[in-house]
């Protein structure tokens, strides 16, 4: 069925672009530095607070897409899960895109972040209905596409 297939694709696309984070966790600090001056956002400070969140953070977004892949694997079975992880995208969505616009966040970054995990929000619970919808029609009813 299309909707399960473009399901588990996202879920794969967003996992995997959540586990390309696992490099940060290793990267040299001088190489965060670096990026940081190219997006524009100044001078990194070397303090052991901002270290330690940065490498956290990433080594959880590597969790969670790893989580993502899994998810993938069996839609069907994970479904409330699915509904769940895209609700809270949502809501994560519209809360970083005001975070962003409060702390005078690039315009670039502002349009990049919260948008588009408030879209794969409503694409998770979108398509994991059409799939439960689907999923529980009656034999020889018609199935959405």
């Amino acid at each position: 069925m299309a909707a399960e297939r473009w399901l588990k694709g996202i879920l794969r696309v967003i996992g995997a672009a959540a586990m390309l984070a696992l490099a940060a966790v290793f990267m040299p600090f001088a190489w965060m530095a670096w990026a940081h001056e190219r997006l524009g956002l100044g001078a990194l400070p070397h303090v052991p607070i901002l270290e330690y969140l940065a490498r956290t953070a990433s080594a959880f977004y590597f969790m969670l897409g790893a989580l993502l892949w899994l998810l993938a694997g069996d839609v069907r079975r994970y479904g409330p899960m699915i509904t769940a992880l895209g609700a809270f995208m949502v809501v994560f969505g519209v809360i970083i895109f005001i975070f962003d616009l409060s702390i005078d966040m690039p315009l670039y970054w502002v349009l990049a972040e919260g948008p588009p995990t408030v879209a794969m929000g409503v694409a998770l619970v979108a398509l994991e209905a059409r799939v439960k919808a689907a999923v529980r029609s009656p034999r020889g009813a018609r199935r959405l596409p």
